[in-house]
């Protein structure tokens, strides 16, 4: 584990005004230019999250992976915390798809964990308590990787399909620089083989960092972060591919792997 570390693309989101322009309009083709730019940038999944969504728009998300489909056929990681919404987007999904993502939160394990299971997917685990809350330390985290393993095993999922996401902190929070560090050890011990006596895929989502704060902390910090966990044995980098300075920095590094 770690030798590669594969490129998610976090642009295909309901926040993004060319997003939020192509779900009103129902237009495929900014969906399908998105992705061809996402592809070049070196993105190897793309993260499909259409965002809130009312019940009635719930089939917003079978248009978007339709559309990207349509442009690329890298894999797919479909992201969002409504069951129904994963449903509509897996079955859709032309290959093997990941869902985003399992937490301790008693609805997703009812809810979400069938999915997994129905359609073969693999699943991102997020390091998360029932109430939705990351814990900061090292030990309180590998204590839920191991339960939610245990409760997603139970369930019938495949282990070689879990993904482990410790959860990097925004960088405006008090604790962010003993979190960073508290989850690159997290990273470390996954990967390595410490938890599970076999090594684990792991992803971040780089993007959290400097989320609405982008002003205030510079990209040298989001690359100085990418570099801790490629060592640590990352395996899935989800970030921003557009943003100024990513692509040498992560090229340079993929490099170096």
């Amino acid at each position: 584990m770690g030798e590669t570390l594969f490129l998610v693309a976090d642009n295909l989101h309901g926040l993004n005004p060319v997003v939020q322009d192509a779900l009103r309009r129902l237009d495929p083709r900014p969906v399908r230019q998105l992705v061809a730019s996402c592809e070049r940038q070196g993105a190897q999944l793309i993260d499909v999250n259409p965002g809130y969504l009312s019940r009635a728009q719930e089939d917003r998300m079978t248009f978007l992976v339709e559309s990207v489909q349509e442009s690329t056929s890298l894999g797919l990681i479909l992201d969002s915390p409504n069951p129904r919404i994963l449903a509509r987007g897996l079955a859709s999904c032309r290959g093997k798809a990941i869902i985003s993502a399992l937490s301790l939160e008693e609805r997703k394990i009812r809810e979400i964990l069938p999915l997994a299971v129905e359609h073969g997917a693999g699943l991102v685990i997020l390091l998360m308590d029932e109430r939705s809350m990351t814990p900061p330390r090292t030990e309180e985290k590998v204590a839920l990787s191991l339960e939610l393993r245990d409760r997603a095993l139970a369930a019938g999922v495949n282990g070689d399909d879990l993904i482990f996401d410790p959860v990097l902190p925004n960088l405006s929070w008090d604790d962010a620089f003993l979190r960073v560090a508290e989850d690159v050890k997290t990273i470390r011990l996954l990967a390595g083989g410490a938890v599970f006596q076999e090594p684990v895929r792991t992803m971040a989502g780089l993007s959290n960092l400097r989320s609405g704060q982008r002003k205030r902390y510079p990209f040298d910090l989001e690359a100085a972060c990418m570099g801790l966990l490629a060592g640590a044995g990352l395996e899935f980098l989800l970030a921003d591919v557009f943003q100024p300075g990513f692509g040498e920095a992560y090229r340079t590094l993929a490099s170096m792997l």
